[in-house]
């Protein structure tokens, strides 16, 4: 077993592993054990076909594949694993595979390594001050978003219809004087000012009166889904059958009981600025520091291999099909409705994962000059964090943690002291 690297430009490396004849002999034998109950040949009952017999019949490269396909991740991360001064940062690119049976295996791995960093000023770094201040008008719209998820919907008959009521309509459509499919409606529900119709329509309803004929004309845009209706002038029949709308409760001391437990509104009030003041403040923080990490950034060199942005922008891809997922959309939908290829997504991705790349990348070199270290009590805290994330509790997360996710556990956590280090040590100016 041996390990050969060739460092080239750029950061990459090709990796030539190797293993003995003894390793093959046993993918050879597992290959066999996984398919020989698929192979028929007379005399034999199936899956008692001997395997020299095989080897025989269909030539001795008959299990080659599925042995190097065993061997090959077995192979990597062993060699991986031992040879510790090496940080391979993407997926590897697998050439010259070489298997025969009796002879020692090998294949070669083209690999991104992890860039040095050359580290530029990171103490005393210059950032424009982000003020922190809650308006009267901020606090007026939480109070009205807060009103509207308490609002009632009741149905009006004293007026005609306005801006932002819920209506049932009735519509007929025509073009050229002439009734067009898919252009009659009955019942229909429709918020006016959702933007739901034809640019024009719901406008025109605005003042409509419920019961009554109300001609609306519009134009479909030219690029109308349907075809032979793009760019005509149309004319629609409507007729209102009811309107409802929001009903706010009012804005006095028992909304203030009921929504959020105060005895007063003004309490209410104070306490919406205070939430709304502690948002701002965790924002500012997090623009301050993303404003520190990207100077440092630039004004520090590392060449960035593109097999380490690929795979970064890969696992982003990764990220957001689960996002996607858990909405009921699977990627595959997701790129039929926006017209989207997975390579145009992973371009999409990549200018994201190269600025993530490199803000990791100055912190951890950040992390390193500094002797940013991780003590059990660190440790203990942020699995405690991590344990409150995921609902469990910690001595069952810890089931789960084997000594390399410990580690990166422990690098992620100095790299956190690494960024409120150069933030608590940034200027404003």
């Amino acid at each position: 077993m041996s390990l050969q690297v060739e460092k080239l430009e750029h950061n990459m490396a090709k990796l030539t592993f190797e293993a003995g004849a003894d390793e093959v002999e046993k993918a050879l034998q597992n290959a066999y054990n996984k398919q020989k109950k698929n192979i028929a040949i007379p005399g034999f009952r199936k899956g008692k076909v001997p395997r020299q017999i095989i080897e025989k019949m269909y030539g001795p490269g008959v299990f080659y594949e599925d042995a190097a396909n065993e061997l090959i991740p077995v192979v990597y991360e062993r060699e991986l694993k031992a040879a510790e001064e090496l940080e391979v940062v993407s997926q590897p690119e697998i050439t010259d595979v070489n298997i025969e049976k009796g002879q020692p295996f090998s294949f070669v791995a083209s690999v991104a390594l992890k860039p040095a960093v050359e580290l530029g000023k990171y103490k005393g770094v210059k950032v424009t001050p982000i003020p922190v201040e809650v308006t009267e008008d901020e606090i007026t719209a939480e109070i009205d978003r807060q009103r509207d998820k308490n609002s009632r919907i009741v149905e009006v008959k004293d007026r005609n219809v306005k801006d932002g009521d819920m209506i049932t309509l009735d519509f007929d459509g025509y073009v050229d004087d002439v009734a067009f499919e898919g252009g009659k409606g009955t019942n229909y529900p429709l918020t006016i000012g959702s933007g739901t119709f034809i640019p024009g329509f719901e406008d025109q309803l605005i003042g409509a009166a419920i019961g009554e004929e109300t001609t609306v004309n519009v134009t479909f845009p030219e690029e109308y889904q349907e075809k032979s209706l793009a760019g005509k002038d149309a004319k629609f029949i409507c007729k209102v059958t009811e309107i409802r709308e929001k009903e706010l409760p009012a804005l006095d001391d028992e909304f203030a009981q009921d929504v959020a437990g105060f005895d007063t509104l003004d309490e209410y009030k104070a306490d919406v600025k205070k939430k709304l003041t502690e948002a701002k403040e965790t924002e500012a923080k997090r623009e301050k520091e993303d404003k520190v990490i990207e100077a440092i950034v630039e004004d520090s060199k590392m060449d960035i291999p593109e097999a380490m942005i690929n795979t970064e922008a890969s696992r982003n891809v990764e990220n957001y099909a689960m996002n996607l997922s858990q909405q009921g959309l699977s990627l595959d939908q997701y790129m039929q409705f926006t017209g989207l290829t997975k390579e145009k997504l992973l371009d999409q991705m990549k200018p994201q994962a190269e600025k993530s790349i490199k803000g990791r990348l100055v912190l951890e070199a950040v992390a390193a000059a500094e002797n940013i270290e991780i003590s059990d009590e660190d440790y203990n805290e942020e699995l405690e964090r991590m344990a409150k994330m995921y609902q469990m509790e910690v001595d069952k997360l810890k089931d789960f943690i084997d000594e390399e996710e410990a580690k990166q556990i422990k690098k992620d956590a100095a790299i956190r002291k690494a960024v409120d280090f150069v933030r608590d040590n940034a200027v404003e100016g």
